[in-house]
C-alpha cells in the first residue's frame, strides 16, 4: 500500500479517537501535529523524487554517451558552416582567456609569471544527448580524461603548472547539442623578448602564444572566441608596469611537418618612471650640481677640491655600476646610459677643470716669480743705454689687432702679424706704452662692446685661475641644460609614445 493511503488512514484513526476523547486536550494536539506532518511529506516527496531521478537519469546518460563506443584518441568530426553538417573536415577550437593576474616582470632573465583562466570550446558530434523534456541542460564531467581534448600548449613557455589545492580547477561541461565547455586554471612562467633602447622610458611587448602540437590545419583550427576573447581582471596591479592595452592576433606557422594552428596574445606594458626618477635621475643631477662647488672653493684649498671632485666621481660611477647590475648586458646603449654617461662625464669634467686651475695657478706664480727677479736685476744694473756707442738694444715684441704685448703679459688674441724692435724714444705720446726707459707706439684698438667687456671683466680677475673657474661656472650649467633639453625631447616625444 502507498506510503500516502497509510498516512491518510492513521490521519482518520487519530481523528476517531480524539472524537471519542474529546475531553483530552492532549489527542487533539496530536491531531494538529500529524497534519503538518503529513502535508510537508506530500510536499517536499516530489521534489525529492525528481531529484534522485535527474541525478539517475545524468548518470544513465554519461554511460551511454562515454561508454566503450567512444574512443578519446580519436579526434571528433569538423563542423560544416554551409551545410551545418559534420564531415571530415577540421575540428574548430574555440579559445577564451582570463588574465587572473601577472606577478612579475623580470629584466634580467627577460620572462613574467601569469595565471589564466583558460578555456577551451569544440563540438563534439558523439557526445549529443536527450534533455529530457529540459530536464538537463548540460552535463559536469569530473574526469576530462574521458573525453578527447585538443592538443595545445604555449609555445613560449619556460614553466608551467595547474593547480590541484583542494581539488583540480578543472570544468569540463557536455550540452546537450554535443558542444564541450574546458576551463582550467594555470600559471605560466613565460619568456618576453625585450629591447631596452629607451630603458626606462621604453613599452615592452610580452605575448602568450598557444598552438597545436600534433593536429595540423587540416585536423584541427584555433579561432578566438567571438565577442570577447580575452579578458582581464579589473585589480591588475604590476610594481614596475601598466598594461597599456591588448591585442589578439593569428601567428599560424609553417614547419617541415606541416602547418599548424597557432594563437597569440600581445600585451602592451609601459614601465612606470617615477621609480627611476626618485632612484636615479634626481641623484645623479644632485651629484652633478654637487661637483660643480669646487667652481666657488679657493685654487689654493687644493685637498677640498680634490676631495670633493674624487667623492663625486667614485660615487657617480658606484650609481652607474648598481644600474648595470639590475639589467642584462645588451650590445647596444640604452637611454640610461646615455644618462649615467653624461652625467659621469660632467663630474669627471669639474675634476679636470681643477687640474687646470692648479696648473694655471702655478703657472702664474712662476712666472711672477721670474719677473720679480727680472726687475730687481734691471734695478741693480741701472737704466741701459747707448753711452759706449755701440749698438742700442732691442727687444722684439708681438703686435696683433689689439695692441702690443710683451711676452710676460697674458696675451688675449694669440695670433701675431708685427714684429717690432723697441727703440728708445723720448716723452710718450697719448698713444704711448712705457717699457722701462723705452717706449712703445701702438694704434689704438678697435672698438667692440662685447671684446671689451669681456677685457674689462678678465682686467679685474687676479690670475689665470680664478679666470678658469670663472668661466666654468658659467658653461658647465648652461652645457647641462641643454644637454637635458636635449635628452628629455628626444626620448619623451618619440614616435612609439604617441599610440599609449
Amino acid at each position: 500500500m502507498d506510503l500516502k493511503i497509510k498516512l491518510i488512514l492513521s490521519l482518520i484513526l487519530s481523528y476517531d479517537l480524539t472524537k471519542n476523547k474529546s475531553t483530552n486536550i492532549y489527542p487533539k494536539k496530536m491531531l494538529i501535529f500529524s497534519c503538518v506532518i503529513i502535508c510537508l511529506f506530500c510536499f517536499i516527496q516530489p521534489f525529492v523524487r525528481a531529484t534522485t531521478n535527474i541525478r539517475q537519469l545524468e548518470k544513465k546518460i554519461l554511460d551511454s554517451i562515454i561508454g566503450t563506443g567512444y574512443d578519446s584518441r580519436i579526434r571528433p568530426n569538423g563542423l560544416n558552416v554551409t551545410t551545418g553538417l559534420f564531415d571530415d573536415g577540421p575540428a574548430i577550437i574555440r579559445v577564451n582567456i582570463l588574465v587572473r593576474s601577472i606577478s612579475k616582470i623580470d629584466d634580467v632573465t627577460m620572462e613574467y609569471s601569469a595565471q589564466l583562466t583558460f578555456r577551451q570550446q569544440w563540438v563534439d558530434d558523439r557526445l549529443k544527448f536527450d534533455t529530457q523534456s529540459g530536464k538537463i541542460g548540460y552535463l559536469v564531467l569530473t574526469e576530462p580524461d574521458k573525453i578527447w581534448r585538443p592538443d595545445l600548449f604555449f609555445s613560449n613557455e619556460k614553466q608551467a603548472h595547474d593547480h590541484v589545492i583542494l581539488m583540480p580547477n578543472v570544468l569540463l561541461r557536455i550540452y546537450p547539442d554535443g558542444r564541450v565547455l574546458y576551463s582550467i586554471r594555470i600559471s605560466l612562467v613565460l619568456s618576453c623578448p625585450m629591447h631596452l633602447k629607451y630603458f626606462p622610458l621604453d613599452i615592452q611587448t610580452c605575448s602568450i602564444k598557444m598552438a597545436s602540437y600534433g593536429y595540423t590545419t587540416e585536423d584541427l583550427v584555433f579561432l578566438w572566441k567571438e565577442g570577447d576573447p580575452v579578458q582581464v581582471t579589473k585589480n591588475l596591479h604590476l610594481p614596475k608596469f601598466t598594461l597599456q592595452k591588448f591585442e589578439t592576433k593569428y601567428c599560424t606557422s609553417r614547419t617541415n611537418t606541416g602547418e599548424y594552428s597557432c594563437l597569440k596574445i600581445d600585451l602592451f606594458f609601459k614601465r612606470e618612471f617615477s621609480y627611476y626618477l626618485i632612484q636615479i635621475y634626481i641623484p645623479c643631477c644632485m651629484l652633478v650640481i654637487v661637483s660643480w662647488v669646487s667652481f666657488w672653493i679657493d685654487p689654493n684649498s687644493t685637498a677640498a677640491r680634490v676631495a670633493l671632485g674624487v667623492t663625486t666621481l667614485l660615487t657617480m660611477a658606484n650609481k652607474n655600476a648598481s644600474i648595470n647590475s639590475s639589467l642584462p648586458p645588451v650590445s647596444y646603449t640604452k637611454a640610461i646610459d646615455v644618462w649615467t654617461g653624461v652625467c659621469l662625464t660632467f663630474v669627471f669634467g669639474a675634476l679636470l677643470e681643477f687640474a687646470m686651475v692648479n696648473y694655471a695657478s702655478r703657472s702664474d706664480a712662476s712666472k711672477a716669480a721670474k719677473k720679480q727677479k727680472k726687475n730687481q736685476a734691471a734695478a741693480i744694473q741701472g737704466p741701459p743705454g747707448n753711452g759706449s756707442g755701440g749698438p742700442e738694444k732691442c727687444t722684439i715684441v708681438h703686435a696683433n689687432r689689439s695692441g702690443l704685448f710683451d711676452f710676460n703679459e697674458p696675451l688675449m688674441d694669440a695670433t701675431p702679424f708685427v714684429e717690432q724692435c723697441l727703440v728708445k724714444s723720448g716723452a710718450g705720446g697719448p698713444n704711448s706704452r712705457g717699457y722701462g726707459d723705452y717706449d712703445l707706439q701702438y694704434e689704438p684698438p678697435r672698438k667692440s662692446w662685447l671684446r671689451m667687456w669681456v677685457r674689462n671683466r678678465c682686467k679685474k680677475l687676479p690670475s689665470r685661475s680664478k679666470l678658469i673657474d670663472v668661466v666654468a661656472r658659467i658653461v658647465f650649467p648652461i652645457m647641462f641644460t641643454a644637454f637635458n633639453m636635449l635628452y628629455w625631447t628626444t626620448y619623451l616625444l618619440r614616435d612609439d609614445l604617441k599610440s599609449f
